[in-house]
């Protein structure tokens, strides 16, 4: 089990935050340790002084998959949530500018709060 997200995908947003809007996508990996469910407390954390949160769609793969087709990949999809991703952006902004990978800003307990599962 694990978290795929894709980064940059709404070019508003990308912008107020002065990102490039990737030709391709961009994918981050939160840990299950992020998974909260609905109803759940998100925690803010001691180590920002800056926490964001996006609501996101969040889509449930029922079976397990690897270089699926393209035409197939749907048949994978178990149902939606709604989801929030939650970032300690002043985190995020240091390890940018150090260029070092900003993991720790988006991987932290509580920080992907999922809400109730919609199958397809």
């Amino acid at each position: 089990t694990k978290i795929i997200c894709i980064g940059r995908n709404y070019a508003k947003h990308a912008a107020e935050l002065g990102n490039n809007i990737p030709s391709e996508p961009f994918y981050f990996i939160k840990p299950t340790t992020c998974y909260v469910e609905d109803g759940g407390n998100i925690i803010y954390p001691d180590i920002t002084n800056n926490l964001h949160h996006e609501l996101e769609l969040g889509v449930i793969i029922g079976k397990k998959m690897s270089k699926v087709p393209k035409e197939e990949v749907m048949s994978h999809v178990a149902g939606y949530s709604v989801t929030i991703d939650v970032t300690c952006r002043d985190l995020q902004e240091k390890c940018k500018a150090e260029r070092k990978p900003w993991s720790i800003s988006k991987c932290l307990d509580t920080h992907c709060a999922v809400g109730p599962f919609y199958p397809c």
